[in-house]
């Protein structure tokens, strides 16, 4: 039977490792390079999923290990299934509960999973492969992560062997572990800040023929300089006939400098929480709403952005709306962020198609830095 997954580049940048592509899925194609934004519980927090249509989104992340705790993946299969539970039919995918190893206090990792306590009642939580595929499954999503060991910042080289060992292992019996031909698993690439490590287990992921591969572990505190190399490691050692995701990352600058390293696929909370915030993105750099400079301002947030809060509000209205606490303002500053970032993301697939993806993301980026 012909597997329901596909991905397919249409165009690569003549000057640098970027592509355009479309990742098909049982829910819908994906043209890449594609922006996710993130619900973690099952709701991109403050957005209805026709808001994430009208902002450009084509795929939406949620977090298993999350549901697994509330309502329960036994619940939402009961409910119809993360889709029905997200009144979302395009494509979902799920993060595993492998970052929560790394984030939440008092994990314990040994070669089988992972304890840890729950973070909504403090119960004792064990995940191994096994459990996580088996609650991706169903959930029921298009694309499941599998459980990795995401190691910590400062990592020596010999735990972060360590952890590229570790995820290799987990990621084999995660394999062997699926049911479901209709939720594809990816692999993740570990290895900290070490470009041989990362080699190493891009290398060993891309042996196990996946519908696609991420690469996690950044952006947990390590400098740039030291990530870059890494992370560059990696990817150069991923399929060029698969997706290739970079998880976590949603600085705008960051995401043209990794479509520009090849990767096709990113998320991260950055435009929701920063929008909850106050802080709107734009082609200039971000603008603090919240900021009196703003107050009876008649112009628009952005006046090339097609999103409701730039149609419809002033820049003045805004900053009244974070000022007196207002539902509406967090709201609408999310729905342009995520528009934004969409819109950053189509753009460079228009470049990448013509040729001129370097100039595009040079060009961004001078903005971006106000230069």
């Amino acid at each position: 039977m012909a597997s329901p997954f596909s991905f397919r580049v249409e165009a690569v940048d003549r000057d640098t490792a970027a592509r355009a592509g479309t990742f098909r899925t049982p829910h819908g194609d994906v043209p890449t390079p594609c922006f996710m934004p993130v619900g973690t519980r099952g709701t991109v927090k403050g957005l209805l999923p026709s808001n994430l249509r009208d902002a450009g989104a084509s795929m939406i992340l949620a977090n298993a290990f999350h549901l697994m705790l509330r309502p329960g993946e036994e619940t939402v299969r009961a409910l119809g299934g993360l889709h029905r539970l997200m009144a979302w039919d395009g494509p979902i995918l799920t993060d595993s509960g492998g970052f929560q190893v790394f984030s939440l206090a008092g994990s314990r990792v040994d070669d089988d999973g992972v304890d840890l306590r729950s973070p909504v009642d403090g119960s004792a939580v064990r995940l191994t492969p096994e459990r996580v595929v088996a609650v991706a499954e169903a959930l029921g999503p298009d694309v499941a992560m599998p459980l990795d060991h995401c190691p910590p910042w400062p990592c020596s080289e010999p735990d972060a062997a360590a952890s590229v060992r570790r995820t290799v292992a987990w990621l084999e019996r995660s394999a062997a572990a699926r049911r479901r031909e209709d939720v594809a698993l990816f692999g993740i690439v570990q290895g900290s800040v070490y470009p041989a490590l990362r080699a190493e287990c891009a290398s060993a992921m891309a042996a196990l023929d996946l519908p696609g591969y991420a690469v996690g572990g950044v952006s947990v505190g390590e400098p740039d300089a030291v990530a870059n190399p890494a992370v560059l490691a990696a990817v150069e050692r991923l399929p060029a006939d698969r997706p290739r995701y970079l998880m976590g990352v949603g600085d705008p600058a960051d995401l043209l400098d990794a479509v520009a390293r090849g990767f096709d696929l990113f998320d991260c909370v950055l435009p929701t929480r920063n929008g909850r915030n106050g802080q709107a993105l734009t082609a200039d750099g971000p603008v603090q709403l919240r900021n009196a400079v703003h107050a009876g301002d008649p112009a628009p947030l952005d006046a090339s952005c097609p999103c409701v809060a730039c149609r419809s509000y002033s820049r003045g209205v805004l900053r009244h709306l974070f000022a007196t606490g207002e539902m509406l303002g967090p709201i609408l500053a999310s729905i342009h962020n995520v528009t934004f970032l969409t819109g950053l993301m189509a753009g460079a697939r228009e470049a990448v198609s013509a040729g001129r993806y370097a100039a595009y993301r040079d060009g961004a980026l001078r903005r971006l830095r106000g230069t």
